[in-house]
């Protein structure tokens, strides 16, 4: 009896054991997850906007309204002298699951650039959208999202019309293509809705850092006290 007693004594404590460096383990995963997701944001809001000083935080007024179609996160793009659009990271279903982009919308409303931030669909097919050496316009070079850099979006943006399919993934193409247009229209109708004059807080600076607490972006991506040139009861 008091053997059986010890056994389950020594097996507790193994399990407790067990789960507590499983839970270690995982939070260290997934801060790095975290971390390398973030990283690869602000390194596709760099190569659609080459010239962008500051990302301003939009997230809270801008909605989809594509079913299906979900915005994560959206941004104010600002250079050191005026606005150059909007950035949003929108996600929706494709063929083997979600898949998340990064849709920018410049000022003449048509698509500054399209990144694939995340896609789990079939390799050697529907993953062809995520890879850079697959093009659909072989002659130029011109991959599947990069088809998208600068289309007015008056277009179409029809699979198989004005938007050139991945060979054997049709599903895939007109998935992503749904999550281009849904994200291209709310950003240009924001633009054209709004005073441009951005939303309040939530700046990140083009080298990727957050500005100081209690402190606002200006127009040169730098910051200063928001005390400074304001006005309270806003």
């Amino acid at each position: 009896m008091k053997g059986n007693l010890r056994l389950g004594i020594i097996l507790a404590i193994f399990a407790a054991v067990g789960c507590a460096s499983l839970a270690f383990v995982h939070s260290l995963t997934e801060e790095a997850i975290a971390n390398q997701g973030q990283k690869a944001l602000n390194d596709s809001l760099k190569e659609l906007f080459p010239e962008a000083a500051t990302f301003e935080d939009i997230t809270a007024s801008i909605k989809s309204t594509t079913e299906g179609v979900v915005f994560e996160q959206a941004f104010l793009v600002k250079s050191s002298q005026a606005n150059l659009g909007v950035a949003i990271k929108a996600s929706g279903a494709s063929y083997g699951g979600a898949a998340r982009l990064l849709v920018g919308v410049g000022l003449t409303r048509s698509i500054s650039g399209v990144r694939v931030l995340e896609l789990n669909d079939t390799a050697g097919l529907g993953m062809n959208a995520n890879n850079a050496s697959y093009y659909v316009e072989k002659a130029r070079k011109i991959t599947f999202a990069g088809q998208f850099a600068g289309k007015f979006l008056t277009d179409p943006f029809e699979v198989k019309n004005d938007v050139v399919a991945i060979t054997a993934a049709t599903i895939t193409s007109r998935s992503l293509t749904r999550i281009v247009k849904a994200a291209g229209d709310a950003g240009a109708a924001w633009l054209e809705s709004s005073t441009l004059v951005g939303a309040p807080g939530g700046a990140v600076s083009a080298a990727g850092n957050p500005p100081a607490a209690g402190s606002i972006p200006t127009s040169q991506g730098s910051t200063v006290p928001a005390s400074v040139g304001t006005t309270g009861g806003k």
